[in-house]
Formats: C-alpha cells, sequence, structure tokens
C-alpha cells in the first residue's frame, strides 16, 4: 500500500490533536482519590471540605501560594499530595474543588 503526502499529513494531523485533546482534570475526581482521606475528617489539622472557618486563612494566602503548598507539602501534608505521578494541573483541579466548597 502506497501512502500518499497527504494522507501522512492527515495521519500525523489526527496524531497530534488526538494527543492535545485530552481531558481536563476532574477536581472531584482528584480529590476522591487523593485528597479526602485527610480532609474529610479533618486529620492531622487538615481544613476540612466545606468547613469555611478552617479555610478562611488559608484561603487569604491566595490560590497560588495554596497550589504550592500542594506541590510542596507542608506540615503533615507530603508533596503533592502523597501521589507523586499527579500533575500540577491534576492538584488544580482538587485545590478548585475544595475551594469551591467554602464559597
Amino acid at each position: 500500500m502506497t501512502l500518499t503526502l497527504r494522507t501522512l499529513f492527515t495521519v500525523a494531523a489526527m496524531t497530534v490533536l488526538s494527543v492535545g485533546a485530552q481531558a481536563a482534570p476532574d477536581g472531584l475526581t482528584v480529590y476522591n482519590q487523593n485528597c479526602a482521606m485527610c480532609h474529610t475528617p479533618g486529620l492531622a489539622n487538615s481544613p476540612k471540605l466545606g468547613d469555611k472557618a478552617a479555610w478562611a486563612p488559608r484561603v487569604a494566602t491566595g490560590r497560588a501560594a495554596l497550589l504550592e503548598s500542594a506541590i510542596k507539602g507542608k506540615g503533615a501534608m507530603p508533596p503533592r499530595s502523597g501521589n507523586p505521578k499527579l500533575t500540577d494541573e491534576e492538584l488544580a483541579a482538587g485545590l478548585d474543588y475544595m475551594l469551591a466548597s467554602v464559597k
């Protein structure tokens, strides 16, 4: 079978588009799989999901600082919530899910 140049370009373009078209991380899924074990019961003084008073001083530091803490770890929270495979985007999605619970 002979491939034309046009066919090769089409296949290449489809490959690039399919790789770049990955869905955005789902905050609820990230939370449930990585954050809930501590943030649901409030283990190690972690702020509980939906607890506006506990989150208030953290929210005051700003989203960027909170994300940096999630990436690097802080206090009893290990870097990347203990999951080194989590991307920055996934961490941000989990963080945004938790922040939405205290708006």
